[in-house]
């Protein structure tokens, strides 16, 4: 039982450790491949066409960890694999640095992906659980963040850092950054108290689950679609934007453009969301995010690439918040199962839109394909919400 500090103070160091955890493995472990990855293709034996397999490796882990976290038992709970898969995390991202060679890259982005998804699931069940027990469950917003924020962080960093370090000293230096925020999560995360747990449970399952949970399929479907067209984007963006003239000597400026409108976005929109309900707000994230994909290709020019980054940032970790508080509603009392089949969905997702994507390139010789796949997949994903939506309303 947690009785040191009230219950609102521990709310609020639960969810800031919880950031920070998600920080690592997500804004670190998974998305600082990005910034760093064009450095590598310069001064290793990487080509865009291996460095494209070596991410694949990584998504494909983080679909293994997602699925793995959803069925589980955790029989030491699930803080205490968290803090194991963490530390596993950490240590890939140092690894990366010290070792030169490609199967062992291989082995490696593929252990970062298994351990994010673990982390990611776990983390999530545990803080959203912990805040709902505490009378916060508006917070789940800032948990989010935490991945926004470290995109954010690791768009800024990776060229600083770079103008002192080579490929491999970034990818350490991030792995000590890793530790240090490693270490303020140690012994942070809790689970909620079992017996204020079995209440909400109980409490939740009586209220909201026989109304809601025949939603489900459709928004499972949508977050899956949400997985491919918003991973196309998040692959390619960059290379896109490096051939537009105003970008071509700065072209990750785009990617810290993203960074910059992820990091609050997941708060901003929870705000939305207790105004006009978590489904309608995800069909107007859907819509911005489509523009944003659109944006590009529709204006190829500085403008278009910086706003479409903007729109893009702005929405896709927004859509994982909005998604998990609607699914947890859905399917109350099963918050660790809920996370993890959803995430692995989305995960699946992730790995059909980059071949997907892959192909029209090929067969047509322009990124733009991509992008114009990406939203239309987009727009059907916005469509099972509608439905998702329409459901909702006749219950």
């Amino acid at each position: 039982m947690i009785q040191v500090l009230p219950s609102k103070k521990y709310a609020i160091l639960i969810l800031t450790a919880g950031m920070a955890a998600l920080f690592v493995v997500m804004g670190i472990g998974r998305f600082a491949y990005t910034p760093i990855l064009p450095l590598m293709v310069e001064a290793t034996h990487l080509n865009n066409e291996t460095a494209g397999y070596l991410a694949s490796s990584n998504y494909f882990g983080y679909l293994v960890g997602a699925l793995l976290a959803g069925k589980m038992a955790w029989k030491k709970g699930k803080a205490y694999y968290a803090y194991f898969h963490l530390i596993l995390n950490i240590a890939s991202t140092f690894l990366m640095g010290v070792v030169v060679n490609e199967l062992i890259w291989h082995l490696l982005r593929f252990l970062s992906g298994v351990t994010s998804g673990i982390v990611f699931v776990l983390v999530s069940s545990i803080v959203i659980d912990y805040l709902v027990s505490a009378g916060h469950a508006s917070w789940t917003g800032y948990l989010f963040g935490g991945v926004g924020l470290g995109i954010f962080s690791t768009g800024l960093l990776v060229p600083l850092l770079s103008i002192s370090f080579d490929w491999a000293g970034i990818w350490i230096a991030l792995g000590i950054l890793s530790t240090i925020l490693g270490l303020f999560t140690w012994k942070r995360l809790s689970e909620a108290p079992e017996k204020e747990s079995i209440e909400i449970k109980n409490a939740e399952n009586n209220l909201v689950q026989s109304k809601t949970k025949t939603i489900l399929p459709w928004l499972c479907a949508a977050y899956g679609l949400e997985g491919i067209g918003y991973i196309i984007s998040g692959t390619y963006l960059v290379a896109f934007a490096a051939e537009i003239p105003m970008l071509q000597s700065n072209p990750s400026l785009s990617w810290v453009l993203v960074g910059a409108a992820a990091a609050p976005s997941c708060v901003i929109w929870s705000g939305v969301a207790s105004k006009i309900g978590n489904l309608a707000a995800l069909q107007a994230a859907f819509f911005l995010q489509i523009s944003g994909v659109l944006f590009p290709v529709i204006f190829f020019n500085g403008f278009g690439a910086l706003v479409g980054s903007f729109l893009f940032g702005a929405t896709f970790m927004g859509i994982v918040t909005l998604t998990m508080a609607e699914a947890r509603n859905a399917a109350a009392g099963q918050s660790n199962n809920i996370i993890g089949g959803f995430t692995f969905i989305y995960s699946l997702g992730q790995m059909i839109g980059p071949i997907a994507a892959g192909l029209l390139i090929s067969a047509t010789a322009a990124l733009s394909s991509s992008f114009y796949f990406a939203g239309a997949v987009l727009l059907t994903g916005m469509g099972c919400l509608g439905i998702a939506q329409g459901l909702q309303k006749n219950r």
